[in-house]
């Protein structure tokens, strides 16, 4: 498969991932609890990781690349993580443990300016290594992508919901791709790096399913 195929998955990861965010919006909506900005966040910000994907392989000047992949690295980081800590407080309703998710949500928007300032702003300090710093990155991701599938297959275990017993499917997938995107960063498995596209866009279609079930059946 060519950069061309490559770019295409990632506009069709991206939209997907998008369309979930806006689906993800409305129990916040309905219900107008703090804690559930986390998924709309979540899924918007691992739309915009697919954006930066897509444009790193479009463009071939390599400080631009450079930069993007940067992006991509973090923005991915931080849909993890919104995710995992949106189901973490999700049990939690007492007024100040929501408040810590506003004041934890806060401060990762904050970090994500400061990674666009390193990134874009020169330093006399030189970045690490992208690669080796992809790896980390990759294995927190996988790490935050098992939590939130442990903590989903618990929950359906104790109270089984037919609408959304497909989520945590879908986050286990989320994990594997990770996993094989930190295979292909190690032996550059380039059959790892398909497979990678393939099962997120296989996840992501898991993801639509359960919201389309839940809001129009």
């Amino acid at each position: 498969m060519n950069n061309f195929g490559l770019i295409v998955l990632e506009i069709v990861s991206a939209a997907l991932a998008f369309v979930l965010a806006r689906f993800m919006i409305k129990p916040y909506r309905m219900i107008g609890e703090a804690r559930y900005l986390g998924l709309p966040l979540g899924f918007a910000f691992l739309g915009a990781s697919y954006v930066f994907m897509g444009a790193s392989l479009f463009f071939s000047d390599y400080l631009n690349v450079e930069r993007i992949q940067w992006l991509q690295l973090f923005t991915g980081a931080y849909a993890y993580v919104f995710l995992a800590i949106t189901y973490y407080f999700s049990a939690k309703k007492h007024e100040r443990k929501i408040d810590l998710l506003m004041q934890v949500l806060v401060s990762l928007i904050f970090l994500m300016l400061i990674s666009l300032i390193v990134v874009f702003i020169p330093s006399p300090f030189a970045l690490p290594n992208y690669k080796i710093v992809d790896e980390h990155f990759r294995i927190f991701n996988m790490f935050m992508a098992l939590y939130v599938t442990l903590y989903t297959l618990r929950r359906h275990v104790r109270k089984p919901d037919s609408k959304t017993m497909l989520a945590p499917l879908g986050y286990a997938l989320l994990a594997f791709s990770q996993y094989s995107f930190l295979i292909w960063s190690l032996d550059a498995s380039y059959s790892a790096f398909i497979g990678a596209h393939v099962i997120w866009v296989a996840s992501l279609l898991v993801f639509l399913f359960v919201p389309h079930k839940t809001y129009f059946s």
